[in-house]
């Protein structure tokens, strides 16, 4: 069976707290292991959390702010030190390539990991196969990008109708492959698989990039720096609300909505899950540290625009 889950590593934002590490955040998809914005003590959290270098399998950064790269040094290093065997993709802005190369060669370490290195210069598909990913360049005062996973739709068969109709064996393959077997069409013995969708969207102000990251997740995990009543804050330094990241669930048909990334002025997380109720009326998730979150089941049919 496949394993679709978020495993929390830190929920911190500039510093860390006795109770949040800085950012990590690592989502098992089936054969997957992609490890997002990995902060300084992201190596600790991982094995407090149950996860190995071993089961990385890409890490994307959306930033080099030391809140959400500072853990790479360690990162890169262990996957050497247990011989990961299989390659493992870094996605990062190509105007940081610097800082990626420095922290790869922080210090001295026996390199045995194939970590193989794909800056991002512009929004689109970076990565396809297994996982189709894509990225989109936030609004941020260092450049930094958002990104998104799209599974395609496909067909889910229906065997009491394939027979039905007298359809066995390698005709059911014949007529996935060319839509129609005689006076039987694909639509006739099977119904629409939709393929999901995750958004991972890091430091940023509203802007476009927020919205086409987040159309019709099944799960959102998004920064919510600050509250509603400091959001002059979050304006001037780059940053949301927990109430502007609820109403961008609400209004681009967020299945899961899950809060991250808190400033330490707020001691009680119950005021960010209070005020993103005000906005979003969907599954809201305020992420605590070593947590772990399942992606919703997938829907049947696609939703309408904007349906949660």
């Amino acid at each position: 069976m496949s394993t679709r889950e978020l495993v929390v590593l830190g929920t911190a934002s500039q510093v860390p707290t006795r109770h949040r590490n800085q950012n990590g955040y690592l989502l098992r998809w089936d054969g997957e292991g992609i490890l997002f914005d990995p902060g300084e003590g992201t190596q600790r959290q991982m094995l407090r959390a149950g996860v190995a270098a071993t089961d990385i399998t890409r890490i994307c950064v959306t930033h080099f702010h030391g809140d959400h790269s500072l853990g790479l040094p360690g990162v890169i290093q262990r996957l050497s030190l247990d011989k990961v065997g299989h390659p493992v993709h870094a996605h990062f802005p190509a105007s940081g390539a610097h800082y990626f190369e420095r922290m790869r060669h922080a210090t001295a370490f026996y390199e045995q990991a194939d970590l193989r290195e794909h800056p991002i210069a512009e929004d689109g598909p970076i990565a396809t196969g297994k996982v189709a990913l894509e990225a989109r360049r936030l609004s941020h005062p260092v450049e930094a990008f958002g990104y998104r996973i799209v599974e395609p739709d496909g067909r889910t068969m229906l065997p009491e109708r394939l027979k039905e109709r007298g359809i066995t064996g390698p005709d059911v393959g014949r007529l996935q492959r060319e839509g129609r077997l005689g006076d039987t069409s694909l639509d006739d013995v099977s119904e629409l698989r939709r393929g999901q969708r995750f958004a991972f969207v890091m430091d940023t102000r509203l802007c476009d990039a927020v919205y086409a990251l987040s159309e019709n997740a099944d799960m959102l995990v998004i920064e919510s720096t600050f509250l509603a009543e400091d959001a002059h804050f979050a304006r001037d330094f780059g940053h949301l609300t927990a109430q502007q990241a609820a109403r961008v669930a609400a209004e681009s048909g967020v299945r899961q909505l899950v809060l991250t990334h808190f400033s330490q002025r707020y001691p009680d997380p119950q005021r960010f899950l209070e005020e993103a109720k005000a906005e979003f009326d969907g599954e809201i998730v305020v992420a605590e540290d070593l947590e772990r979150v399942q992606v919703p089941k997938r829907r049947s049919s696609p939703p309408a625009h904007g349906a949660p």
